[in-house]
């Protein structure tokens, strides 16, 4: 009982792997539909049509961005 917590991480290194892993999981779809709602809201306000198609791929380019900073602060702490 006494090394309990103190080798593998304990609770608390889980629960900052599991927000790691779940921050991972959404960077790609959540920048993606905020870049599509962004270019939609400009398609309306300058009676264009191609915005919504480029909002969503700088929001796919931000999410990969975000994915491949969190990787590798993950990666560099060695876990």
């Amino acid at each position: 009982m006494a090394g309990k917590g103190t080798g593998g991480g304990g609770g608390l290194g889980d629960l900052v792997k599991a927000e790691s892993m779940i921050q991972l999981a959404i960077a790609l779809p959540l920048g993606c539909v905020i870049g599509w709602l962004l270019g939609a809201a400009l398609d309306k306000h300058f009676h264009q049509n191609w915005m919504g198609i480029v909002g969503i791929l700088l929001g796919a380019v931000g999410g990969f961005i975000q994915i491949f900073t969190t990787a590798q602060k993950f990666l560099k702490r060695g876990e």
